[in-house]
């Protein structure tokens, strides 16, 4: 099971929350995807992406019937090209309660597990094209130049361009030309196989800086010796939460 790419995430209970134990574990994957109906529904792939996240922390996150410690997990997916009807759209599947028969309620926690989330962009001037759905689309744009691109952050979206930040979106116009070409097969492939080591490992060193994995186990999960490891986590930056 390969992703795009997968992280872990930090999030406070509530906005005062600074203990440990005040914070929500998440998993995130994020996908981008140029081709919108590859022959299947994607939404059901996104799902199944969401299930193996969740059956997968068992060994790293939880053991036995520590069904507790099960975080939540996102699976978030940005489509470049869209069909019509889902352009400038922005969808969020979830599990829901449904009462039937009286009005039990169960802590959130314990069934709000996992979420899909399915951002359509769409061409300018079409509907719903502004806020953030405008903001991805510029950045994500395979036509607009880094001039283009930086004058409409700076006057539509307040951003202040750093000379860093104008570097970034230049990386970013770069990205966009990868991920439009890789509607062709063959780039899709060497894209996703490039993805895979990095998404991968980067979790595997999340996981042991966090006590969840042990240094060992994550070695050879990532197919190198223990030293190997160690050096990848020093080379590896702490993740933002």
């Amino acid at each position: 099971m390969f992703y795009d790419v997968r992280f872990d995430a930090i999030a406070p209970k509530s906005v005062d929350s600074t203990e440990q134990e005040e914070v929500i574990r998440l998993i995130i994957n994020v996908e981008a995807q140029t081709k919108f109906k590859p022959g299947y529904p994607l939404t059901k792939r996104a799902i199944y992406y969401c299930s193996r996240m969740i059956s997968a922390q068992h060994g790293p996150i939880f053991t036995k019937s520590e069904y507790g410690k099960i975080r939540k997990v996102y699976s978030i997916w940005i489509c470049t090209q869209p069909s019509d009807g889902f352009e400038n759209t922005l969808t969020r599947y979830s599990i829901k309660p449904e009462q039937l028969i009286g009005e039990a309620q169960e802590e959130t926690e314990n069934y709000d597990l996992m979420s899909v989330v399915m951002i359509c962009l769409g061409k300018p001037g079409t509907e719903n094209h502004k806020g953030i759905l405008k903001f991805m689309e510029v950045l994500l744009s395979s036509t607009r130049s880094g001039s283009e691109k930086k004058k409409i952050l700076e006057e539509e979206f307040g951003v202040a361009m750093s000379e860093e930040l104008e570097r970034e979106v230049l990386e970013v116009c770069n990205l966009s030309q990868g991920v439009r070409a890789e509607g062709r097969e063959e780039g899709r492939q060497e894209g996703r196989i490039e993805g895979i080591g990095i998404g991968e490992i980067r979790m595997l060193v999340q996981l042991v800086r966090e006590g969840d994995l042990p240094l060992e186990r994550a070695a050879a999960k990532a197919k190198m010796t223990v030293e190997q490891f160690k050096e990848t986590m020093e080379n590896t930056p702490l993740q933002a939460v």
